[in-house]
């Protein structure tokens, strides 16, 4: 008789327990069709801003369905966005190791071109202030979703993780705006409002707000879109960019001798490298702690990123490219062009003066954010900032980092700063080009 009572009791049970769920969704589901802001023509009917954004306490998987809902939708007003010859890039990077330099190369290019710069800089602040920054598959998801709207000219979910929220999608807090040339066009640079354009001025011109509607039309007639950032941390993660129909997608990674970078961030980040000066001024280095972890992490998602990427699987070839900073800074004109061929975007003439132009900068115009260079100067110039010891422990922690794209190891204090001595070994990496289309 128990097992005769037992299955309607917990069928019932089950019952009970899905209306509830489907209740809450209701409710928050109304709370957020009341603070939605009006969408854009290209925004899809129904798509509310993230939860994240919005007052509600949800539980973290909560929040991972709804990020993993926005990568599932299919936007059909975006289905015939992509145009014969439309190439994607996307640049990247780990912060200091030259990527705003490399970015240039293509926000150079000329009208043809929809250049973004660091766009995930709002999706990863405001994922802080909701998680702590300790959900990483949150982030990955994110990071994911965002890019791969933008690259289809859709604002519309960048626009949910913006601080404050943009009324009527006009913002003024779009992160280094005047860093994107297609912003600054005279097609979305918006009024000028009096008294207070000097924080949203561009660099050719005085801009007001931003219209980020007028900034989606304007991507939409661009022949090619290029995104930097130095905020993915695995490749693995965009295998959905390489396999959505509507992308012709590449991507360029730049790397940069892990001992350069970290002498760089201790100049650029001091207080948050404040650990690493004062190991740099005396004392022995702790193995063990937190700041050596994290470099030991960061070298391995570059590493693991840049092995996937050279092994080239199917739904990677001929998507994938490897540059090394170094390379370059010393022969900037020859790299650029292969990134150029390799992308299948014509080199032009823009892009060449530029080159030419600022690959010589004095040291008055070479600042710590400086986009000016003389690159040639810039290649090893950390060898003679960063203490042998911190060397040395970087070259423990980063070992096969460093041997994967070809820097030599420093044995004494004597060889880091011999000149005579390069620490960059000649290699090639190889990749290969997708038939045009």
């Amino acid at each position: 008789m128990r097992i005769k009572y037992t299955i309607p009791i917990v069928f019932f049970l089950a019952l009970v327990i899905i209306e509830k769920e489907n209740k809450i969704i209701s409710r928050v589901s109304d709370k957020l069709a009341l603070k939605q802001t009006p969408q854009t023509p290209l925004q899809p009917r129904g798509f509310s801003p993230l939860l994240l954004k919005q007052n509600v306490s949800l539980s973290p998987p909560s929040k991972d369905f709804l990020l993993m809902k926005r990568r599932l939708e299919n936007y059909s007003v975006h289905k015939k966005v992509r145009k014969p010859g439309r190439k994607h890039i996307l640049l990247l990077a780990t912060t200091r190791t030259g990527s705003s330099f490399v970015g240039e190369f293509f926000n150079q290019h000329g009208d043809d071109m929809f250049y973004l710069f660091e766009p995930l800089w709002h999706v990863e602040k405001m994922l802080a202030l909701e998680t702590g920054g300790t959900n990483a598959t949150a982030a990955t998801k994110a990071y994911r979703d965002v890019l791969q709207q933008l690259f289809l000219c859709d604002f519309s979910l960048l626009e949910s993780f913006i601080d404050p929220l943009p009324t009527d999608h006009i913002t003024t807090s779009l992160f280094r705006r005047e860093s994107s040339s297609s912003l600054c066009e005279e097609s979305v640079c918006g009024p000028v409002i009096k008294g207070v354009f000097e924080r949203y001025h561009c660099r050719t011109r005085r801009c007001g707000p931003l219209n980020l509607t007028m900034a989606s039309m304007s991507c939409l007639q661009k022949a090619h879109s290029v995104i930097k950032s130095v905020r993915v941390r695995q490749l693995e993660n965009l295998r959905p960019l390489a396999e959505d129909p509507r992308l012709n997608i590449r991507f360029i990674q730049l790397v940069r001798d892990p001992r350069a970078v970290l002498a760089s961030r201790m100049v650029a980040f001091a207080a948050r490298y404040k650990n690493w000066k004062e190991w740099a001024m005396g004392g022995d280095v702790p193995i063990d702690d937190d700041e050596v972890r994290k470099l030991k992490s960061n070298c391995d998602n570059i590493r693991l990123s840049a092995e996937v990427g050279l092994r080239q699987p199917p739904w990677l070839r001929g998507r994938y490219m490897l540059v090394r900073y170094e390379d370059i800074a010393r022969f900037p004109m020859r790299k650029a062009a292969e990134m150029y061929k390799f992308s299948g975007i014509p080199f032009t003439p823009q892009v060449k003066s530029w080159i030419l132009k600022n690959t010589q900068a004095s040291k008055e115009t070479s600042g710590v954010y400086s986009t000016q260079k003389n690159s040639s100067e810039q290649v090893e110039k950390w060898r003679f900032s960063l203490p042998f010891k911190i060397a040395q422990v970087v070259q423990r922690v980063c070992g096969p980092t460093l041997k994967l794209f070809g820097y030599k190891f420093v044995s004494s204090e004597k060889m880091l700063t011999n000149k005579s001595v390069s620490l960059i070994e000649d290699k090639v990496f190889k990749f290969y080009r997708l038939k045009q289309s």
